[in-house]
This record gives C-alpha cells, structure tokens and sequence, in this order.
C-alpha cells in the first residue's frame, strides 16, 4: 500500500513539472541553435490566429446548426419514427440521439451521455452503452469542417463519408459489445 501511495505522489510530481520542463527545454534548444525563441513564439501566435479567424464562420454555421437541432424536437421525432426498427436490432432508443448527434457536437453529445447516465444509471446496460460510443466515436463533422477550413479544403465529400461509415461501425460495435459483455 506504501509503494503505491510512493507511486502516486511520484506521478504527481511529474505532472505537476511536465510543463514548465517541456517551456524550459524549448528556449534551452531554442538558445543552443542560436534561434530567437520569442520571435518564433509571436509568428506562430499570428498565424494561431489567423487560422481562427479562418474557421470562425464554419464555427458559427455548425453552432447554429446545433442548437436548431436541440431546439426543434426533431430528434425526437426521427427517435419516434425509427423506434420499431431499433427494437428489431436491440439499438435502445435512449441512445439514439446520442448517435445522431455524436459526429457534429462533442459538447451537446457530452450532455446528452450525462443526460443517459443520470436517468439510467451508470452500470446501466444502456449507460454503458452511451459511456463506450463516447470513447469510440468522434465529432466528425465538427472535425472535418475546422480543419478543412483552416487549410480551404472545399471538397470534402472524399473526408466525410469514411469518417462517418467509422462513427458507424463505432456505435454499432459499442453497442454489440455492450449487449454481449454486459448482459
């Protein structure tokens, strides 16, 4: 129990130091090859905030595309729709909004996890569930849409239909492993 404790606090103490040691090594390499290190830190500020105001209005566009779909019920309608083919697959309902929503908003999927574990529970099958296709799944299109912004990417049909065939694949083998581990 002692070594553990040891082990921890040790860990500790190299968290705590990873950064100011990681700033540290870059201005002692920045000095032994003879680089200005602050004029280098300011040209990559510029262009750290060139590239945000490049994405701004995809950011904007893709904010208020969320909130309209939070907003309108309309997941809820296509959750009504689609119920009695997601009871023929065993996909719980509950969690199809957390699918719909997981590739375009990390934030409005994050509330909507936590909105499923609070209700169900979190040794809940379907808690399980939601907590698995958060780790295994990405906010695609948010993703795609700042980084193809940032570098004027305008065709992006070639990105998006991979990227979401993996979310894909990601909810429906969370949810397969889920039904088979934990039930």
């Amino acid at each position: 129990m002692k070594r553990k404790v040891i082990k921890i606090k040790f860990i500790n103490y190299i968290s705590i130091l990873a950064m100011p040691l990681t700033i540290l090594m870059i201005i002692l390499f920045g000095v032994k090859e003879k680089q200005c290190v602050f004029d280098l830190f300011l040209n990559g500020a510029k262009k750290g905030l060139e590239i945000t105001i490049n994405i701004f209005p995809t950011l904007i566009g893709l904010f208020f595309a969320i909130g309209l779909l939070n907003n309108s019920g309309i997941i809820d309608y296509i959750t009504k729709l689609i119920e009695p083919i997601l009871k023929f697959f065993k996909f719980p309902k509950e969690i199809l909004p957390l699918a719909l929503l997981r590739p375009i908003s990390g934030s409005a999927s994050l509330a909507l996890a936590t909105d499923i574990i609070k209700n169900n529970g979190v040794d809940s099958n379907i808690g399980l569930i939601a907590s698995v296709i958060m780790g295994s799944t990405e906010t695609t299109l948010y993703t795609i849409a700042v980084y193809c912004s940032s570098i004027k990417i305008k065709n992006t049909r070639k990105i998006i239909i991979p990227a979401l065939l993996a979310d894909i694949t990601g909810i429906i083998v969370s949810i397969l492993i889920c039904n088979i581990l934990f039930n």
